[in-house]
């Protein structure tokens, strides 16, 4: 059977973050993720995890400015970026968490090529740095729709990113969103894959609400293929719900999740 974890920069948003740690044990989720927690004390955020006895798992790296989407692709920010994934391996590490997703950033088309060079390079030091705390690292391919220009877009080109790295270290993050919106043919790419999924998330397509089946994803066929291929990894539900996050849950019911409201 599927195991949960609560992506907390989407659910029970309507609490702050730490609360939202509790509300997702309460609601069932025995482990939790998201975005890095600016402004939260790592103390304070480990405090509310032990409390709620739930598992730390990813934790993505640092934005950048405003209007970015991380910064390991980018070429002439390379010390930002180091100094943005020490930030996050001190977080992670601070909190018990397993893993560090590493945003890519936006880059201009032109600009691909030499955006791979730099996004290769500053994984190699990453993977390293990681693996000396028993962290991982993960890389989710992010479709174009969303988020115009970021660098990856696609399983493959992520797969092909690893293979470069060339450390046991860097893993994909498998979102079922976003790579049915870039190919789809969900579960044939996620078996070709999978020595290297480490992590996958769930949402409905097109609108991103409840991974039920009321969209283009069966998602009930999809969990089952995971337990009949042997998935052994968390599944991270990273949806905006329709209204409430615990209004909404009746489609994790039969997994151990629980509905109210």
């Amino acid at each position: 059977m599927p195991r949960f974890s609560a992506h907390l920069g989407y659910l029970f948003t309507e609490r702050p973050l730490l609360q939202r740690i509790e509300a997702a044990a309460a609601a069932g989720f025995k482990a939790i993720e998201g975005r890095f927690p600016d402004g939260i004390a790592v103390e304070d955020f480990r405090r509310a995890v032990e409390r709620s006895g739930v598992q730390v798992l990813g934790i993505n790296t640092p934005q950048g400015n405003e209007n970015e989407f991380g910064l390991g692709a980018l070429a002439g920010r390379e010390e930002e970026w180091r100094a943005s994934f020490a930030r996050a391996i001190e977080f992670v590490g601070g909190v018990g968490g397993l893993a560090i997703h590493c945003l890519a950033g936006m880059v201009a088309p032109a600009a691909r090529r030499e955006a791979e060079r730099v996004f290769v390079e500053n994984l190699k030091r990453a993977a390293d740095e990681a693996a000396a705390k028993k962290i991982k690292l993960y890389l989710e391919p992010i479709n174009l729709r969303d988020v115009p220009n970021y660098f990856l877009n696609s399983v493959e080109q992520a797969a092909d990113i690893i293979g470069q790295v060339g450390s046991d270290n860097v893993f994909i993050q498998y979102d079922f969103y976003h790579v049915q919106i870039v190919g789809g043919d969900l579960i044939e790419r996620f078996k070709k894959y999978q020595p290297l999924i480490a992590h996958v998330q769930c949402s409905q397509v097109p609108v991103r609400h409840e991974p039920n089946a009321d969209g283009e994803i069966n998602y009930p066929f999809v969990f089952a293929e995971l337990d009949r291929l042997g998935y052994p990894h968390w599944v991270g539900a990273e949806y905006r719900p329709l209204t409430s996050t615990e209004a909404g849950l009746g489609w994790g019911v039969r997994y151990g999740l629980k509905a109210s409201g």
